[in-house]
């Protein structure tokens, strides 16, 4: 299959020394920013940002580590902090001529997207986080069994070695499981797109699992801070998600407000890949987002 998004024009863009993001670009009108999660590639928002074109610039990028962007080896735990890969992301956007932007993301790209709404308040205009939760909050709410369903949290935050050579050594069958588990409709990841998905996670496995380590480090570190000092996010912000509060016993609009006081909360009747199990209903949040 191919894998880029019909319509759109790709670029290498160059966001630090020796790193470079795939970034595929669209449409015409006030920019908005796509990022995608896992074990997706940017190809997870094909339907959303084709939609989205229509009446914006649609700037959708692989993230660090990830598909075809660059996958610098782990120097540490900033390499891969939400912090480094938001400020990638601020720096792609720059280059392509837009200074502020709306910004969304799904899963590990809402991370990345939180990140940058917080330390770059004055480039993100409006911010959508698909089916997560903030980092810190994630890791308070995970308890006793329920906390099973995050079994690749746990098995990545270990220090290196273990968990990639695991990974490596079953790579369709772990990656495959969660695109499997996740999906409420698997029609919407047809064999083809489940196959790219496969190839980029099997070549990007240190990359990936660095990514989740540092949200068990130094990711936290960061949301410490900013909860101690106060901060939140200063624009207008939509999550869309599961109803995981109802399964693991917490309140996500609670949860949510303590970090957007400008907050538009919607439970999705979807799986967790809903940019593609649900476009329709994700393209209109996000139109209704930049009208606020």
């Amino acid at each position: 299959m191919n894998h880029t998004i019909p319509g759109f024009d790709y670029h290498r863009v160059p966001v630090a020394d020796d790193v470079s993001l795939n970034v595929a670009v669209g449409g015409s009108g006030t920019p908005i920013v796509l990022l995608h999660g896992f074990p997706q590639t940017h190809l997870m928002w094909r339907h959303v940002a084709a939609d989205l074109a229509a009446d914006h610039t649609v700037i959708v990028a692989d993230l660090r580590g990830y598909g075809d962007s660059d996958k610098p080896a782990e120097s540490g735990p900033g390499t891969y902090s939400k912090r480094t890969m938001a400020a990638d992301i601020i720096s792609a956007a720059e280059t392509l001529g837009h200074e502020r932007f709306a910004l969304a993301g799904h899963d590990r790209g809402a991370l990345v997207a939180f990140r940058a709404g917080l330390d770059h308040p004055g480039a993100v205009t409006h911010l959508a986080c698909l089916d997560v939760l903030p980092t810190l909050d994630m890791w308070e709410v995970l308890h006793g069994t329920t906390a099973a369903v995050g079994f690749h949290l746990y098995l990545m935050a270990q220090p290196p070695g273990l968990p990639e050579q695991m990974i490596a050594a079953s790579a369709d069958a772990f990656f495959g499981y969660f695109l499997d588990q996740w999906t409420k409709d698997p029609a919407a990841i047809p064999a083809p797109v489940r196959a790219v998905y496969l190839d980029a996670c099997r070549a990007a496995v240190p990359s990936i699992v660095a990514d989740y380590r540092a949200s068990a480090t130094i990711d936290v570190d960061h949301d410490r801070v900013d909860r101690a000092a106060g901060n939140r996010l200063s624009m207008p912000v939509t999550v869309m998600q599961q109803d995981w509060g109802a399964a693991l016993g917490y309140e996500a609009t609670a949860l949510w407000s303590s970090w957007a006081p400008n907050l538009d909360h919607r439970t999705v009747d979807a799986g967790h890949f809903m940019a593609e199990e649900e476009p329709g209903t994700v393209s209109a949040a996000l139109r209704d987002l930049v009208q606020r």
